[in-house]
């Protein structure tokens, strides 16, 4: 029975996989709000009564793709971390930054913030989400150690990181990952000695 069930959940997942590819690919061709369901299933080869048995509407599997690929961005940061760990700024390499990998990984997605008429909530959930990163996964140590309201700083630095990656994204990700990553670790040096991971709940 175990393994009936598996069956059938893998099978669910890549339903859902499919139809939420069928969305992101006729985003990117005629605008979130001129998708329809029609639309969805005939991209993703399905019919009507297969995505209605995993979605009300086309507003439903927008939310779950947004939340799924969100949830994916915040499981990705601590990966190179060990919970409690003190990190020291100056030890940053490639690998510490496996969020810059999944959004490359995911680069099919993340170009949607290209569009005007893209996923409700896109444009403001994804620098939200590395701000809930940086406020809920991180605890930070400043250069000099100098006082500062950290609830500032963690805002400061969560949304200059986005800045970069948005533009790294406008540019068709003209830049390597590594070259990326490691402009991104010249700027961290210049304002965070060290931070400590904390995990994510």
């Amino acid at each position: 029975m175990n393994s009936e069930q598996n069956t059938t959940s893998q099978r669910q997942y890549r339903t859902r996989e499919h139809l939420k590819q069928a969305l992101i690919e006729l985003i990117k061709e005629k605008g979130y709000h001129s998708v329809t369901v029609k639309n969805i299933v005939d991209y993703a080869a399905y019919n009507r009564s297969t995505f209605y048995i995993h979605y009300q509407d086309k507003i439903e599997l927008a939310e779950d793709l947004l939340i799924s690929m969100f949830q994916g961005l915040e499981a990705s940061v601590g990966k190179p971390y060990v919970p409690g760990h003190k990190v020291f700024t100056e030890n940053l390499n490639a690998p510490s930054f496996n969020i810059v990998s999944y959004i490359y990984i995911n680069r099919n997605f993340f170009e949607l913030i290209n569009y005007d008429d893209t996923l409700p909530g896109l444009h403001t959930r994804f620098p939200q989400t590395i701000l809930k990163i940086y406020k809920e996964q991180f605890n930070f140590q400043t250069i000099n150690n100098i006082q500062v309201n950290m609830d500032y700083f963690k805002r400061y630095t969560a949304y200059g990181f986005y800045g970069l990656l948005q533009n790294w994204i406008h540019n068709g990700f003209k830049e390597t990952q590594e070259e990326f990553i490691q402009e991104v670790i010249d700027l961290t040096k210049t304002h965070i000695y060290s931070f400590k991971y904390i995990g994510s709940n």
